[in-house]
């Protein structure tokens, strides 16, 4: 073979080899983003992170990560919510157990899907198994919309607008949820975004959800007193609701007797994934969510107001703010709240935040660890997931447990900047968190989307 012919061939094979590996390193980029590509790291030497359980999970257009809660049912047994495809897996020491336990018809634009679980056993040993998600009549995913930006109003295909945002109760026997029963049945509209979903049950053992607002409020017609703007629907948007777990409203209304305006606990909530139960109060915490500014930790007492959509942190929003103006008054600091915020005759308070992030870093899983398996200094303390970071984040409480105990350049509850808040991360390089929760053996698990799988995290001690 000529020697000419030969040099060329060759030449044209490292080519190509050498645009494979752009190739390669830019399909890895386009799959692993900052917080995906890292490996999971914790902040004390004295623990360390087991990976327990990994799955592929299948996307969905205009949808989130395909991962969404977790709950524990005994040892070593977790039932896990895939989000897009509305099926709940049973999971036995770290394998799933045949087929899947439910499959239900789910919407999946955005932030719809099958969201929040939440399960109870009763003195008689059945378990009840609560889920919340946004019910399809049709296929999964059949809620076609216009991929715009998240703020503006949705105009779905009518015939395929999804059913609602709808809580049932299921019994779970002999590998399989049967018995479905329809406790609550919530709006879905008027957008596919903010549709919360975190079910608790509380020391009173009754039901505990969050539901965002759904983005209303940029339309006239779905504006309501519950953001704290004026209107008269009340259509269960917005709020922390309590109901028994038959369904029904628990005793009188806080801020009033009529449905579903008697089922609020709190109101005035863009968005959350975050709800606990502090095991030693019974005090109920949050996070809230907000646009690109103003992330929230609160303290939710009966007929707490969050403020929102006339206060978001400590920020008074901008109206009709864009996506690169973060939604910020530059430097207005929101303080004068008087005659502003709805109170529902002096029924409902608003609080301020007892911790903010500046810069959005999108909290998620929140949960206290009851157990002192990880160390006494940990023990009844906080815990909270960020999807944007793939952080874990940790916080002590103040002596009468209400409010976080900060330091430093935190102590006046503002982390203006990731090296402001690097004292409180107590893990990292999580992927996407969507959950946290506690395990009978009382350790910490973390629910992610880890390199584009489902995946669950154990913290265990080192010398585990």
């Amino acid at each position: 073979m000529n020697i000419v012919l030969v040099t060329y061939i060759l030449l044209g094979l490292t080519v190509l080899f050498v645009l494979s590996l752009f190739s390669n390193a830019e399909a890895i980029n386009m799959d692993c983003n900052a917080s995906q590509c890292e490996e999971p790291t914790i902040n004390d030497p004295d623990l360390k992170v087991e990976l327990i359980y990994q799955a592929n999970f299948t996307f969905e257009p205009n949808s989130l990560s395909p991962v969404s809660s977790m709950s524990f049912v005994g040892p070593g047994e977790i039932l896990l919510l895939n989000k897009n495809n509305g099926i709940v897996y049973r999971i036995l020491n770290n394998s799933p157990i045949g087929e899947p336990i439910l499959d239900v018809n789910v919407a999946n634009e955005r932030e719809r899907g099958l969201l929040g679980i939440e399960t109870y056993k009763d003195n008689n040993n059945r378990t009840y198994v609560y889920l919340y998600y946004t019910e399809s009549e049709k296929n999964d995913g059949s809620d076609v919309c216009p991929t715009k930006w998240y703020s503006e109003i949705y105009h779905c295909i009518p015939e395929n607008e999804p059913l609602g945002n709808r809580l049932y109760k299921y019994e779970l026997v002999e590998n399989r949820l049967i018995n479905p029963t329809l406790l609550l049945d919530l709006p879905d509209a008027p957008s596919p975004s903010h549709n919360g979903g975190v079910i608790r049950i509380g020391p009173d053992k009754n039901l505990y959800i969050v539901i965002g607002d759904l983005l209303g409020g940029k339309d006239p017609s779905s504006r309501t007193p519950v953001q704290n703007l004026k209107g008269t629907n009340v259509d269960g948007r917005s709020g922390i609701l309590r109901l028994t777990q038959d369904g029904k409203p628990v005793d009188e209304g806080i801020l009033g007797n009529s449905m579903p305006l008697k089922l609020y606990y709190g109101y005035g909530i863009r968005n959350s994934f975050g709800l606990d139960f502090d095991p030693v109060t019974g005090n109920l915490w949050d996070t809230e969510n907000g646009p690109a500014y103003g992330d929230e930790i609160n303290l939710v007492n009966p007929g707490f107001n969050s403020g929102y959509q006339r206060v978001q942190g400590l920020w008074e929003p901008l109206v009709n703010a864009t996506p690169n103006s973060g939604g910020l008054i530059a430097g207005k600091v929101f303080i004068n709240i008087k005659g502003k915020l709805e109170d529902f005759g002096a029924k409902g308070n608003y609080s301020s935040p007892e911790f903010t992030w500046k810069n959005t870093v999108a909290p998620t899983g929140t949960k206290f660890l009851n157990s002192n398996a990880l160390g006494e200094e940990y023990y009844n303390d906080l815990f909270i997931g960020s999807i944007n970071l793939g952080t874990v984040f940790h916080f002590d409480l103040n002596t009468d447990r209400t409010a976080l105990k900060l330091l430093g350049p935190l102590s006046d509850g503002i982390a203006d900047s990731k090296e402001e808040f690097e004292t409180i991360i107590f893990a990292q390089g999580m992927g996407r968190i969507t959950d946290i929760d506690v395990g009978p053996d009382g350790y910490l698990y973390v629910l992610s989307n880890y390199h584009n799988k489902a995946t669950i995290f154990r913290i265990v001690p080192i010398n585990t």
